[in-house]
């Protein structure tokens, strides 16, 4: 199986990549560093870069990111994430490919008291997320068979995440002041790849099977809160020899960002379990190995 995966440098390619590598899975990373560049914010010209590469399945893996700067650069935001999403998706529905294509939890407004569901109604409180939905419903409309993957606090051993903040943070602080009112399910990059590598293969094995086309929800398993997890990340850390930190619990109101948070961020994978046999492992063991690695093999 060869994957087309677009985005080189972000932390779901990357972990592709060497997941990939280990699970006999070809996987070509398409960004603005490939010869032609793929640009996302050049909607027009995506289809003559991804059609010049051999593949079996395309992972959109590519976004604009930067949730409090797109407060600033919506329009940015959405060329990138919305109309970008949906040229790739038409690229995909003309080759006939399967498209595997990534969304977040900030399509929902986080004002929820269980795990949101598929079809729980959307309602983006910032830019980001609007820009996401908009990227969900361009897909759809250019390639109603894609499958759209919705995942959150993502972290990995590359980039910039939580887990290396903390880890940063905590080489010179005793005390670490976090917010604890915001819960969702941290979830390892690496453990999004090996998902991501499973359900292209029940795509290709299954290729006129509806019910794998449409909205999934794929994040680790088990719910915690940002200080939870920095707690993890710390008490790991202290496992290898790293001095202990407090972590101090406070609300999202003492600390203002230019974008909303959601205060409920969780969100239910059941029906990817149903449909895909797919579940991500619970997060502690997963951070526990990022932290361990990051520790013991810097980058």
């Amino acid at each position: 199986m060869r994957l087309i995966v677009t985005g080189t440098n972000g932390q779901v390619a990357l972990a592709l990549m060497e997941r990939g590598a280990a699970q006999g899975v070809s996987v070509a990373a398409i960004g603005r560093s490939w010869r032609p560049g793929l640009d996302l914010a050049d909607p027009a010209g995506v289809a003559s870069v991804l059609n010049a590469v051999e593949g079996d399945v395309i992972v959109n893996a590519a976004a604009y990111t930067a949730v409090d700067k797109a407060e600033s650069e919506e329009e940015l935001a959405m060329r990138i994430n919305g109309e970008g999403a949906g040229a790739v998706a038409r690229v995909a529905a003309k080759r006939g490919l399967p498209l595997l294509h990534l969304s977040t939890d900030y399509v929902f407004d986080g004002a929820l008291d269980r795990p949101w569901r598929e079809d729980d109604p959307t309602g983006p409180v910032g830019a980001y997320g609007r820009s996401k939905l908009a990227g969900e419903q361009a897909v759809l409309r250019e390639n109603p068979g894609a499958t759209i993957l919705r995942t959150a606090w993502v972290y990995s051993p590359f980039g910039a995440n939580f887990v290396k903040t903390m880890l940063r943070l905590g080489e010179t602080r005793e005390e670490v002041s976090v917010v604890a009112d915001q819960q969702g399910a941290p979830t390892a990059a690496l453990d999004i790849a090996d998902a991501l590598i499973a359900i292209a293969r029940k795509r290709l094995a299954e290729p006129v099977n509806p019910a794998l086309s449409g909205v999934f929800h794929m994040t680790g398993g088990g719910e915690a809160s940002w200080a939870d997890f920095a707690e993890e990340i710390f008490a790991e850390a202290e496992r290898h020899g790293r001095k202990p930190v407090r972590v101090r619990r406070i609300a999202t109101a003492d600390y203002p960002t230019p974008a909303r948070r959601p205060a409920n961020s969780r969100l239910d994978n059941a029906k990817l379990a149903r449909l895909f046999g797919v579940a991500l492992p619970d997060w502690r063991p997963s951070t526990r190995a990022c932290v361990a690695r990051l520790l013991t093999h810097p980058a």
